[in-house]
């Protein structure tokens, strides 16, 4: 009877240790990792089909006017990566907004950390400036970036865009300009005084980069090669005119709502590589 009961007490011991082994051999194993690869974004400004030189006074818009551009910066945010199955991929690990600077070459070079899964992709979209759940003051304390905030009277947050230079007046006088985006104000009356503003304009909006379906495979790296089309800005659907809008638009929300409209097509691809 002894031997028996150990027999039995010796086995049942025995199961329970097998099992006990089994499962934590089976928890700590880790998940496999899904396949995926990585998105990097390589911007590049352009203007006429060349690349941007600043300071130099060789450019003529779709209005006639002759203009130089000195600076260039700006915020992409919301960058958005749709399935083919209908599914998509939105930018949020790390870093969701995104600083754009033509005199800081690194910010033209943007590595999401984000993990692509496979599969195939239809179309690329981001939001040009920042929504306005997002776009709140004093979010940034270093520079580049806190040096766009917009004013507090005016909406706060940063703006969208800084597009800096000067151009040539109807008496041939070169007159800087600031080509600015961000929250627009609607005014009482025809005056801009701050006291008058009852409502403001939210004035960012999505680009959908025409040409950007693309397939994903395991452990590659896509890099988009971007381009700003700075011409873009001054001609579809309006022809924008510095002599009928002045240097500063900050508180000009109609020249604001052009600038705006203007945006839909002022990025472009102009390749897709891949490497593994």
């Amino acid at each position: 009877m002894k031997k028996g009961v150990c027999f039995f007490t010796s086995s049942v011991f025995l199961l329970l240790l097998l099992t006990v082994f089994t499962t934590c051999k089976k928890g700590d194993e880790p998940e496999p990792a899904e396949p995926s690869g990585m998105v990097v974004f390589s911007i590049e400004h352009m203007v006429n089909g060349m690349p941007l030189k600043q300071n130099e006074l060789i450019y003529t818009n779709a209005a006639g006017n002759v203009y130089l551009v000195t600076e260039l910066m700006y915020f992409i945010s919301d960058i958005t990566f749709y399935r083919h199955d209908g599914t998509r991929k939105v930018i949020a690990e790390w870093k969701d907004i995104f600083y754009v600077d033509e005199d800081i070459p690194e910010t033209k070079t943007i590595q999401f950390f984000d993990k692509i899964p496979v599969g195939t992709y239809d179309s690329v979209n981001f939001i040009f400036g920042i929504s306005e759940v997002k776009n709140k003051s004093f979010m940034f304390v270093n520079p580049p970036e806190v040096n766009m905030g917009w004013p507090e009277v005016l909406g706060g947050g940063y703006h969208y865009m800084m597009l800096n230079g000067k151009w040539k007046d109807t008496t041939g006088n070169a007159m800087p300009f600031n080509f600015h985006l961000g929250i627009g104000q609607l005014y009482k009356g025809n005056n801009y005084n701050v006291d008058s503003i009852y409502a403001f304009v939210q004035n960012y909006f999505t680009v959908s980069l025409p040409g950007s379906s693309f397939t994903m495979a395991n452990q590659e790296i896509s890099t988009f090669h971007i381009v700003m089309n700075i011409d873009k800005w001054f001609e579809n659907p309006h022809i924008y005119d510095h002599n009928q809008w002045g240097g500063a638009i900050m508180q000009n929300q109609p020249a604001m709502q052009m600038v705006k409209e203007n945006g839909w097509d002022v990025f472009s691809i102009g390749s897709i590589t891949k490497m593994n």
